[in-house]
């Protein structure tokens, strides 16, 4: 029986980077995957970007009222008109990954899971746990109750400890209200941080924009 797998770290820790790498090990192989990202995500337009510049097209995304069990047995036939990346070859499909999963809803995300059991395909499922608030996203708690296996990607903070948390800075200045959800552009960027220097940005509060 196939899994779902929840891959998860704080900004930068290579998230993207080990998805890419998955697919290449399995395509190196002779086997077939499909790459999936959230609509939502317009970073890289259709393509999953690593931050070392390696970039790939996804093979289908997903907006929030899509059925993802649907649409990925559409895509593992061939039988999708609006495939991004035709098929040539219907092998069947030995994984289906997932670049930032927190984006998804809860249903897509029990989605996943019964491609994984009912289908018999593994799910890699890339993405962080909470938001520049620490709350979680909604996708990414679905996945932490009913993800088979859960592996944490590690990354560091600026003083060189662990980081767990995600600053959102809007030019120089950390914000902590606003939207859960805000994709990296001119103005926004993240910061991978720890527990202590997230306190101390926030003023020693945990979810200060509440």
């Amino acid at each position: 029986m196939a899994k779902l797998y929840f891959r998860y770290g704080a900004m930068n820790s290579g998230k993207s980077t080990a998805l890419l790498q998955a697919a290449y090990n399995y395509e190196e192989r002779g086997q077939r995957v499909l790459l999936a990202k959230p609509r939502l995500d317009t970073k890289g337009d259709n393509s999953i970007v690593s931050r070392l510049g390696i970039t790939r097209e996804a093979d289908f995304l997903l907006g929030p009222d899509d059925n993802a069990r649907e649409v990925f047995a559409a895509h593992a036939h061939g039988d999708d008109p609006e495939s991004l990346v035709p098929h040539v070859d219907m092998a069947p499909v030995a994984c289906l990954l997932i670049d930032e999963a927190q984006f998804f809803t809860p249903e897509q995300i029990d989605d996943f899971l019964r491609i994984a059991i009912l289908d018999d395909v593994p799910v890699l499922a890339y993405g962080i746990r909470t938001d520049f608030q620490t709350r979680a996203f909604p996708g990414a708690r679905r996945l932490l109750e009913i993800a088979h296996t859960l592996e944490e990607l590690k990354t560091i903070c600026r003083c060189g400890k662990k980081a767990m948390f995600n600053g959102r800075r809007v030019g120089d200045e950390f914000v902590f209200s606003g939207s859960q959800v805000a994709i990296d552009g001119v103005d926004v960027t993240y910061e991978s941080l720890c527990a202590l220097c997230y306190l101390r940005e926030s003023g020693g509060k945990l979810e200060p924009g509440a």
